[in-house]
């Protein structure tokens, strides 16, 4: 029960708030920031999970091609980086997602009878235990260690089960959506929780054209714009929000000097959203925004020195016939 009331930046908030789920933190703090923010990482319920692997499949989100196209290419040379003499090799997917790339690995390693394991890591419980059923179907022997957990809490919990050497994959250019500090952040604590030997595949969406780039965040059957807004109904579902999708709007931008790609959510009218879990008002100007996501674009040089910076050994580099894209393997 409210107890009293509070005006924080023109935000009424009535205290205290009884959720304290994830998503209920990053509403509340995050919404009365200036300007309004939310993070890209609460995207991914059921429906979001659903839409983003349409937004995969759609002709102008080159990225999920060009990174089927090099991990088809050069399977043989990855399994030849991740294979150590006779020891085993554990497999760990940071965000999982549908494992649509990763299953060519996978098939891949199986045919050659790589004795390894695999560990698929994701936030989205839906969506991993989808995957679980898609591989056992598939692979009925293919040795499975799925996680519904953060990403560090995970590596420290395979690191003490088991003492294989350690493959971490970071596919999808989901490196893109950390800022700079938070990216350099990001691999210092990989290496921390790694042993040397180990190793880190990430992929990286590199600089080109600015037109191809903007073009793969406003593709013309809507998806991303429907991807942007279902936050915005998990919010109206989880936390009793009255968001009106229809006065929201997508909004994306690119900016070739910074290499970054931003994505908003536009506000189409002022007006007042009520937020009933965490009893607050929340008010909207004409043309406001909610930052939902980041994604940046990255040059050799960079990806150089991020390995550099953060105590990693830059040991493989594998880009698509086109050079849009790279799959880089960090050796701890």
């Amino acid at each position: 029960m409210a107890v009293h009331g509070n005006t924080l930046s023109g935000i009424s908030v009535e205290l205290p708030a009884s959720d304290t789920s994830p998503l209920a933190d990053e509403v509340r703090t995050g919404l009365q920031r200036t300007p309004k923010r939310l993070s890209s990482r609460f995207f991914y319920d059921a429906e979001g999970s659903r839409l983003f692997q349409e937004i995969m499949h759609a002709p102008e989100y080159y990225l999920t091609r060009s990174e089927y196209e090099i991990l088809d290419t050069y399977k043989a040379n990855l399994l030849a980086q991740f294979t150590t003499g006779e020891r085993a090799f554990e497999l760990v997917e940071l965000g999982a997602g549908d494992g649509l790339k990763t299953k060519i690995l996978l098939g891949f390693f199986a045919d050659k009878n790589a004795d390894f394991t695999y560990a698929p890591v994701d936030i989205s419980v839906d969506a991993l235990d989808e995957l679980v059923i898609d591989l056992r179907q598939k692979w009925p022997d293919l040795r499975l260690n799925p996680r519904h957990d953060d990403y560090f809490n995970a590596l420290e919990q395979l690191s003490e089960e088991s003492n294989a050497r350690r493959v971490v994959l970071f596919l999808g250019s989901n490196i893109g959506n950390f800022t700079p500090e938070d990216a350099l952040d990001f691999y210092r604590q990989l290496h921390d929780r790694l042993q040397p030997g180990d190793l880190v595949l990430t992929g990286f969406d590199l600089q080109k054209h600015p037109a191809v780039i903007h073009a793969a965040y406003n593709d013309r059957q809507g998806l991303t714009r429907a991807f942007n807004l279902n936050l915005l109904h998990r919010i109206n579902r989880e936390l009793d929000a009255n968001f009106d999708l229809a006065a929201f709007d997508h909004y994306e931008v690119y900016n070739p000097e910074t290499g970054e790609a931003r994505s908003y959510l536009v506000s189409q009218k002022a007006q007042l959203v009520q937020i009933g879990a965490l009893a607050m008002t929340v008010p909207f100007q004409y043309g406001e925004i909610i930052h939902t996501e980041i994604s940046r674009k990255f040059t050799r040089t960079q990806i150089e020195q991020l390995a550099e910076q953060s105590g990693f050994s830059l040991t493989g580099w594998f880009t698509d016939c086109k050079g849009y894209f790279a799959d880089v393997v960090f050796e701890r």
